[in-house]
């Protein structure tokens, strides 16, 4: 997400490093690398200048204090004005009514079908009372597709592929809804391959209808500057409430990001970043412009895993690391809850400073499958007391589990490893009076 423009932003703010003041030339120069960095993310040239002036008079204005570097102070500036350009502060989705109406729209291809399911899922986790609606009648498939993304989330989809109307469908799902009791309705329409009149009048006329309490406009990131002028289009007869970006896991320079607040004049509220039914994120543009200068993002790291962790589990694994019980299926047990936090390498990257160290890295998300594989295929015995693990049991479990003796044991030996420093933190942290127990929090 946005490595390209990472890189080019760090070398330009690089060119002050190491500069004992700003002055008119060095900001100027920084200015322009800068600027040329977000032209070459395909953001807006407007946009591009209007920012760069003001980091320039900014930067200009300021007075380097003996403690701060000029380069530290402008990738301040950089921080705060990336995040003014993308709105600011997070904006919240309105769910007003009874059935609370979410109105989905966008082109074919933006990926509004899988996004309604994901918003299913984020709301049903909330414990509200959801209901999907398939209106969109002309996409092969399109129905079959929503009913097996709500029953992956568990969230009942409403559909009536005997009728090829969709705003009589979308009035019926109202009806069922308040009949039912699903304070949400969440409505998947139909998209097209461009922007024609059959398509904008009927979105419009389903808006004129439903009166949804929020009109979000799903867009996919990867096509650049033109998911900017299509929102553009598509405001100018909807007037949406606010914008999702889709894809932007993929290889996409991030301009539609940085410009389409400003363009449209309404707040990105949601962001996709796979294909999993979990992967849907808040934004929150202060930490996007952190991220994108290599920053980190610690606080969404943290809320991620506050999401997916148990209070009841971490004290007894405490327990555990205490009296030096911890075991392969305590382990196995953490690798299952990072796994559900999302993609390790985006995960990896809001940890402050390691987004550039792993930019050229491959992170697989199954690279943790030969690990659970092995774990597996021990006994529970085994699990609980590896010290027993001679050649014939590694023999075994190594053909079990499709992996070789040699990995059986790497991972002995790294688990062992681990169980070494957790001791060495557990007297640490026993030995001195004041000292918080890492393991704690």
């Amino acid at each position: 997400m946005f490595e390209n423009l990472s890189v080019k932003l760090d070398k330009a703010v690089r060119n002050l490093k190491g500069q004992g003041r700003i002055t008119e030339i060095n900001v100027a120069t920084t200015v322009k690398e800068i600027r040329r960095a977000l032209i070459d993310a395909d953001v807006n040239y407007k946009v591009a200048k209007s920012v760069t002036d003001t980091i320039r008079e900014k930067a200009l204005g300021q007075q380097v204090l003996i403690a701060v570097s000029p380069g530290q102070l402008l990738t301040k500036i950089v921080s705060e004005e990336l995040s003014v350009l993308m709105g600011g502060s997070k904006t919240d989705i309105q769910l007003e009514g009874n059935p609370a109406v979410v109105l989905i729209a966008g082109l074919q291809g933006s990926g509004k079908t899988t996004f309604s399911g994901k918003l299913a899922h984020y709301l049903n986790k909330q414990s509200r009372q959801v209901l999907l609606a398939a209106c969109d009648v002309y996409r092969p498939a399109a129905i079959d597709q929503l009913k097996v993304l709500g029953e992956q989330v568990g969230v009942e989809v409403f559909a009536q592929p005997e009728l090829k109307d969709p705003i009589k469908i979308a009035e019926n799902a109202v009806a069922y809804a308040k009949q039912h009791g699903k304070r949400i309705l969440i409505v998947d329409t139909a998209g097209r391959l461009s922007i024609d009149e059959q398509m904008m009048n009927e979105i419009a006329q389903l808006k004129k209808s439903l009166l949804p309490s929020e009109t979000l406009f799903v867009v996919d990131s990867m096509t650049g500057q033109d998911a900017v002028n299509t929102a553009k289009a598509f405001n100018d007869r909807l007037d949406f409430n606010g914008v999702v970006l889709t894809k932007l896991d993929g290889d996409t320079r991030g301009g539609a990001a940085l410009s389409i607040r400003s363009v449209v004049e309404k707040p990105i509220k949601f962001i996709s970043t796979g294909e999993k039914m979990d992967a849907l994120d808040v934004f929150h543009p202060d930490r996007m412009a952190q991220r994108i200068l290599g920053m980190g993002d610690v606080v969404s790291l943290v809320e991620k895993a506050q999401q997916v962790f148990d209070e009841d589990e971490a004290k007894r694994l405490q327990k555990k690391i205490r009296k030096n019980q911890f075991n392969f299926d305590d382990f196995l047990s953490q690798l299952q809850q990072v796994k559900k936090m999302g993609n390790i390498k985006d995960l990896v990257g809001m940890i402050p400073g390691m987004g550039k160290a792993i930019k050229d890295v491959d992170i697989d998300d199954d690279s943790f499958k030969p690990i659970e594989a092995i774990i597996r295929s021990m006994t529970p015995y085994e699990r609980s007391h590896p010290e027993v693990l001679n050649g014939s049991r590694k023999k075994r479990i190594a053909n079990g589990s499709g992996t070789s003796v040699q990995d059986v044991n790497n991972l002995l030996k790294q688990f062992a490893g681990m169980r070494k420093m957790m001791r060495t933190m557990n007297k640490m942290s026993g030995s001195k009076r004041g000292m918080v127990n890492p393991f704690g929090n």
